[in-house]
């Protein structure tokens, strides 16, 4: 006996497994072959779908938002931009927690 795991037996072996079971005439006959074959299907939920779409519109976004760089760069050559230490020092810690 063999053990084919995941994938469905090749074609010779399902013609031969046939034939040793004394049916040579269904074997040779293509819909007889399609029949045993496995088919694969996948059903996704609601929230599977939802997912998906929400991470190809977060793939669509760039990567790099220029336009706050560009505003923080400004702020910061004309001294405007300040530092909160204790909202770093709270981010940091979420960031560890």
């Amino acid at each position: 006996m063999k053990v084919y795991g995941n994938q469905p037996p090749e074609k010779q072996d399902v013609v031969a497994r046939t034939q040793k079971a004394g049916k040579p005439e269904q074997a040779l006959e293509k819909g007889a072959i399609e029949k045993i074959a496995p088919i694969d299907r996948v059903d996704l939920s609601g929230q599977a779908r939802g997912m998906s779409e929400m991470f190809s519109a977060i793939k669509q976004l760039p990567e790099i938002r220029t336009e706050k760089v560009q505003e923080i760069a400004k702020a910061l050559n004309d001294g405007a931009y300040k530092v909160d230490p204790n909202k770093v020092a709270s981010r940091m810690i979420d960031e560890l927690v």
